[in-house]
């Protein structure tokens, strides 16, 4: 672990809305993205499905992405905000091919 770990009982209040800011995020995302997939199953949309995909990759993903790598290594944080940018641009782009690709 490197000095840079923050204690929950140490956390400021802004820290503390950033991490759960991030966390309703990936919940409503998911939550979403669930809604999608149930349209897809429900009416065989292959778009829902695309879309249900690009918000899990915009939502969720980047914040598994944070917590994943952050406790299992300690690396630089552009390599994190790199993982997590190309999560989310893999995200939009599937959100893309499900409002404009072929159906």
């Amino acid at each position: 672990m490197n000095g840079n770990v923050v204690r929950i009982d140490e956390a400021s209040v802004f820290e503390l809305l950033t991490i759960g800011t991030l966390f309703l995020v990936a919940i409503m995302g998911t939550l979403i993205a669930y809604q999608a997939y149930r349209g897809y199953r429900r009416n065989d949309a292959r778009s829902m499905l695309y879309l249900a995909i690009g918000l899990l990759l915009l939502t969720l993903c980047p914040f598994v992405i944070n917590v994943t790598i952050n406790t299992l290594a300690s690396p630089d944080q552009v390599v994190t905000v790199f993982f997590e940018n190309v999560s989310r641009l893999f995200g939009l782009a599937a959100i893309m091919y499900s409002l404009y690709g072929q159906h």
